[in-house]
């Protein structure tokens, strides 16, 4: 009876924190990103991970995901820091995917660089200086990341690759989370080009809203190459056009739309209900 008493409390005492934790991101969200309204935040719903950026902030996910599922989905904002409207419209479309559910598993990360995010000025880099869309395990990672930093960026301190491939407890769980939840397609959302980028063996979407298809290549160590061209996995890149202002509402509707419409278009849906994988660690 003890013991269970003392994992009631341990349990309780989780989901007490992890509430307060979400709340004071909701506090932060408000206060550092643009277009978002504490409510937006409040309903996004965030939970907590297990996993943790090199300062010990916690790195948070949402999953909308029905039981009918045939996709699924992995969207990620904030891999760079400084990067403040990728975070925006990621908690916008969590709203999106709640209001007009499909069968497809959503699995939102909205700021995977929280360090980067809230320091001041904010920074590209995550607290290790380290650029983690280099930092990607692409094969020939140790002979190719450090030669084109130094040769194709003249060693830019924003764009280091790090030491090594996944050195980067933020990366790490980028990786780990596609082999818990094998997604169909990961969207990554950055900022500043205002172009749409795409790496996999799927046709591409030619457009999502405003934003015109414009591959610019890929990059040792970059998610795209790793993702979409070393493990087969779609990967569509999202560049806003403005690091510090998000589009207006209508303009991430249409985008959202857009995807939905090219996933439904070039990804199924598929005949097969498919099973459950775990909810995102808690």
């Amino acid at each position: 009876m003890r013991s269970c008493h003392s994992l009631f409390v341990i349990l309780a005492t989780f989901f007490i924190a992890s509430r307060v934790s979400a709340a004071g991101l909701c506090d932060d969200f408000y206060a550092r990103l643009p277009n978002v309204q504490r409510s937006l935040c409040e309903d996004a719903k965030l939970q907590a991970n297990a996993a943790r950026s090199v300062k010990g902030r916690a790195l948070y996910t949402r999953d909308i995901r029905p039981d009918d599922a045939r996709l699924r989905v992995l969207v990620i904002g904030g891999i760079h820091g400084d990067e403040l409207s990728s975070a925006s419209v990621a908690l916008h479309w969590i709203g999106l995917a709640q209001a007009a559910p499909s069968q497809t598993h959503w699995r939102f990360i909205p700021a995977l660089n929280p360090d980067g995010l809230f320091s001041r000025p904010s920074r590209r880099v995550n607290a290790n200086g380290v650029d983690l869309n280099r930092n990607f395990p692409t094969p020939n990672w140790k002979r190719e990341a450090p030669f084109y930093w130094a040769k194709q960026t003249r060693k830019d301190p924003r764009r280091w690759p790090g030491k090594l491939p996944l050195s980067e407890p933020e990366s790490k769980f980028i990786v780990e989370e596609m082999q818990r939840f094998k997604p169909n397609l990961i969207v990554s959302i950055h900022a500043p080009y205002g172009l749409l980028d795409f790496d996999g063996p799927l046709a591409p979407p030619v457009r999502l809203g405003r934003l015109y298809l414009d591959q610019v290549g890929i990059y040792p160590g970059s998610l795209g190459n790793y993702g979409g061209v070393h493990k087969g996995m779609p990967v569509v890149t999202i560049e806003l056009p403005s690091a510090l202002k998000t589009p207006s509402d209508a303009e991430m509707q249409r985008m959202w739309l857009d995807l939905r419409r090219w996933m439904g278009e070039r990804m199924g849906p598929s005949t097969t209900v498919l099973a459950p994988v775990p909810a995102a660690r808690k």
